[in-house]
């Protein structure tokens, strides 16, 4: 998934990406949020996490067969 010209987040499962919470996608929402800066060490450790408890959380609702998280 890149962000701009230079960077990008490699392996970004697109269910991930894509996955929606209440009405929007908290990947692509947390990423517009910060459009125009450049992102600090710390934010793109944190985002990583983001993307990573996105999957999880789509493995486990997938799992339990809950109608209310779903992805795109």
């Amino acid at each position: 998934m890149y962000i701009n010209d230079t960077q990008f987040f490699d392996d970004a499962a697109a269910l991930a990406w894509e996955f929606i919470i209440g009405g929007y996608q908290p990947a692509q929402k947390w990423l517009k949020d910060r459009q125009g800066r450049r992102l600090a060490f710390k934010e793109i450790l944190h985002y990583q996490r983001i993307l990573k408890v996105l999957a999880e959380t789509h493995r486990i609702a997938t799992t339990l067969d809950l109608p209310l998280l779903t992805s795109a």
